[in-house]
Formats: structure tokens, sequence, C-alpha cells
């Protein structure tokens, strides 16, 4: 079958899982969010540890899939905030573990075992705190407002450095990505910015305008930086693809590289300014 066919085939479903989650109420939302962010950690971490350190790996995904869980528990039903610290118990025993293993070099790794539950785990857990009212309603409009700028932000930025950036074009970071260009980026950068006024003009999610266009901006800019970044990732550890689980897209961690970055920041834009 044609990559072409297979990767959109691909990227079909693996939107319609993510929106029809979100639609569906909060319980959908949080097992796919579980699911995402437990494969994106087990990527991490294969990348950067290998098979090594069984233990502290199966920790540290559980750290990362407790975050999540411990943060969907207390917006969603009003449990005290401090439940979340219940995360420390299988995050102490990971480095516990570390000090029983055999390998000379296993402290060296230690930065990955956390780095992956700061990395790949908390995005998602704060999406927790824009997807339910103060009254404790559910309400994923701004995280689906979140995900189609992300992806517009992707298909925009792919179209336009096909167009004007693959013969002529200005390279964006040669050194970790040598197809980026200038042109994508701004192709990118104007979907984005024209679709947030779309979505204003539908009324899919309830806020300012400015503040509307100012996530979108957020979301394309911190967007493309976490996808420098996971690029930069791979590329020191000679990997192209983090994952197979998406036919013609490599893995999860691969599809969601610009979330890790932008979703944290656009929360923290809208907490800052009281819109949810």
């Amino acid at each position: 079958m044609n990559n072409t066919v297979v990767r959109t085939f691909s990227g079909l479903i693996f939107i319609l899982i993510m929106v029809g989650s979100i639609l569906i109420g909060p319980l959908a939302y949080a097992t796919v969010m579980v699911f995402i962010t437990g494969i994106i950690m087990q990527e991490y971490l294969q990348i950067s540890l290998g098979k090594n350190y069984k233990q502290a790996r199966v920790l540290s995904i559980v750290s990362g899939v407790m975050l999540f869980i411990l943060f969907f528990i207390n917006q969603a039903y009003g449990v005290t905030p401090y439940l979340i610290l219940l995360v420390a118990i299988p995050y102490t025993g990971l480095y516990i573990s570390i000090l029983y293993d055999k390998n000379r070099d296993a402290y060296n790794y230690n930065q990955y075992l956390g780095g992956a539950i700061i990395y790949a785990a908390l995005p998602f857990a704060l999406t927790n705190l824009i997807v339910f009212k103060s009254d404790g309603s559910f309400y994923g409009n701004i995280l689906l407002f979140f995900f189609i700028i992300l992806w517009v932000s992707d298909v925009g930025a792919y179209i336009f450095g096909m167009l004007f950036g693959q013969k002529n074009g200005h390279k964006l970071f040669p050194s970790i990505s040598p197809k980026k260009s200038w042109e994508g980026f701004f192709g990118g950068l104007i979907c984005a910015l024209i679709f947030a006024v779309i979505i204003y003009c539908t009324g899919l999610i309830d806020i300012a305008l400015i503040h509307t266009i100012i996530i979108a901006l957020i979301i394309n800019l911190f967007g493309v930086l976490g996808d420098l970044a996971e690029s930069q990732f791979k590329r020191n550890f000679g990997v192209k693809d983090s994952g197979s689980l998406m036919p013609g897209h490599g893995g999860l961690l691969d599809r969601f590289d610009g979330a890790l970055l932008s979703f944290p920041v656009a929360v923290m834009y809208i907490k800052l300014f009281s819109l949810i």
C-alpha cells in the first residue's frame, strides 16, 4: 500500500480517537491520555536506556501514569490536592532500585528515568487543569482547541515547506532538523492564526479573541520548539522514529512532541489569566 495512503489512514484514525475521547467525556479522555502517557514514556525510555534497568523503567512509567490519574481525580472529584504526593512512592522506588543495579554506569542514567516523568508525563497531567470547570463539570473544548491548532500548524508547515522551502528555502535549524524551513514555519504560523480566528467565530471556546490568538501563538511557537527538542533527543541516540505504533508516522512521541512543550505553557497562560 502507498505510504501516503497508509500515513493518511493512520492519521485519521489517530484524530478520531483523540477527538472522540474528548467529546465522549471525562473517563474516555482519561483512558486515552493514560494510554498515551504510558506509551510515550516507554518510547522515551526505550530510546535512552534500551533494555536496561527494567525495574526502574517500570517504576518511572508508573510514576508518570499515577501523576496523570491523581491530577484527574483531584480535578474531577475535588479530592485534596495532597493526594498527588502519592506519586512520591514509585518515584522514590525507582531511585532505590538503581542502588542495587550492578551496572557501574547506572547513576548516569538517572536523568532519563526522572526526565521521562517531567518531559513526557507532566505535560499531559497538567491538561486536567483545563478540562474541568470550577464546579467540576467536564469541559474538553479548550484541550480540543489545543490539538486542532497543533495539528493545523503541523499540516501548514508541511505544505508550505514542501511548496516553498525544499529547493530554495531557508533552513530553520539545519543542525538538528535539515528538512525544516522558515517558509514552513511561517506557513504553519499563518494557518494556526487563521484557524484560531475561525474557531473563535464558531464559539467552540468561550475565550476572548485576543487570548485565543495568543494561545494559538503559544501552541505554534512552542510546538515547533518541542518538535526540535525531540529531534535533537533522537539524533543524540541515532534514532529515526520513536516507535512504530502509528504506521507512516512513527511512535506516539513523534506525534506528541510539539504538545510536550506547548501544552504546559498554554495551560500556564490560561490559569495565569483565569480564563477557565
